[in-house]
């Protein structure tokens, strides 16, 4: 072997074993509550700003035990934790169907996350909004009048969400040959939530028809 052939071969060798030790230098092992999380620091400092970009800086302000492993020993839930990591990682935050969103917020403010904080909030908000529009009902009412040989059929082929509610006898100006044909308003309603029913009879309207009715 020459000697420019060596040389070539020690460079290459230490070429190779510094790039080994970069390589080594960029991953962060941490101790999670117990369960140890592998990443490197690129993930961590995703946000600059965060608890865990401090943690693993070489001019790091905060003190942090290590376990016989290397670890960084963080005293936090780790089944939270891993939703926290995975957002930094690919920048979406997935949750398991079993994690509350509220557990997320918790984590994402202790580790000083400000963009997850505000992606949790937002979609705590959007959760409650849609709970609320599916729980919260409102009554639709409608006041139909009718004669009273018409009373029968409209009831019956009345459409099972509307409910029946009150019947009026409001009498009749009207003669239908020796006999005064009766006429009567009928009072239905029917549960609808907020979001599905643009347009909806007014309710005062109807109970002030019914209050007129009754007075007749």
């Amino acid at each position: 072997m020459s000697v420019i052939e060596a040389v070539d071969k020690g460079k290459g060798s230490r070429m190779q074993l510094n790039k080994s030790l970069s390589n080594t230098a960029q991953w962060v092992k941490l101790n999670v509550g117990g369960t140890c999380f592998m990443t490197t620091k690129t993930t961590l400092c995703r946000d600059p700003n965060s608890f865990l970009c401090r943690l693993c800086s070489e001019e790091s302000d905060l003190i942090s035990d290590m376990d016989e492993t290397g670890a960084y020993m963080i005293d936090r839930d780790p089944t939270y934790f891993s939703p926290i990591l995975n957002y930094l990682r690919h920048g979406k935050l997935v949750l398991n169907k079993n994690l509350a969103e509220e557990g997320v917020l918790e984590e994402a403010e202790f580790y000083n996350i400000t963009e997850l904080i505000n992606i949790v909030k937002e979609r705590i908000l959007q959760r409650d909004k849609k709970l609320c529009s599916e729980q919260v009902k409102k009554h639709t009412y409608r006041v139909l009048q009718c004669h009273e040989d018409e009373l029968t059929w409209m009831i019956s082929t009345m459409s099972d969400e509307w409910k029946f509610e009150q019947l009026v006898n409001i009498g009749s100006k009207y003669n239908y040959g020796n006999y005064d044909q009766a006429e009567f308003l009928c009072v239905v309603s029917r549960e609808e939530g907020v979001a599905d029913s643009p347009k909806t009879e007014s309710t005062d309207k109807a109970k002030e028809l019914q209050q007129r009715a009754s007075r007749m």
